[in-house]
């Protein structure tokens, strides 16, 4: 099983839209690909961030059945979209990749 972790630290506003509103919406975007694409074992988000360091906004932890499969949801159309909206409004991102 491998592990995916990211950090997002995300524009104070982007179109009028505060970074809080557009953290649930990440929030809420992510967490609907669950059950929808074949690998993807688990995925939850968090906006309620307790202490992170370096600063962050909203993180994300899923987990998937292999390598292969964490290839196939990163370049899956609907993750594609997430990942379009989250590119509009993130100002930096970290990630990391573990097997478990």
């Amino acid at each position: 099983m491998v592990r995916h972790i990211v950090m997002w630290t995300l524009k104070e506003e982007v179109d009028g839209v505060p970074a809080k509103e557009n953290a649930a919406k990440m929030k809420e975007i992510l967490e609907a690909l669950q059950g929808r694409i074949e690998g993807l074992r688990y995925i939850e988000v968090s906006h309620d961030i307790v202490d992170a360091d370096p600063e962050c906004h909203v993180v994300l932890c899923s987990e998937h059945d292999d390598a292969a499969a964490l290839d196939h949801y990163q370049g899956h159309p609907e993750h594609q979209a997430c990942v379009a909206f989250v590119k509009t409004v993130a100002a930096s991102r970290k990630a990391v990749d573990y097997t478990v």
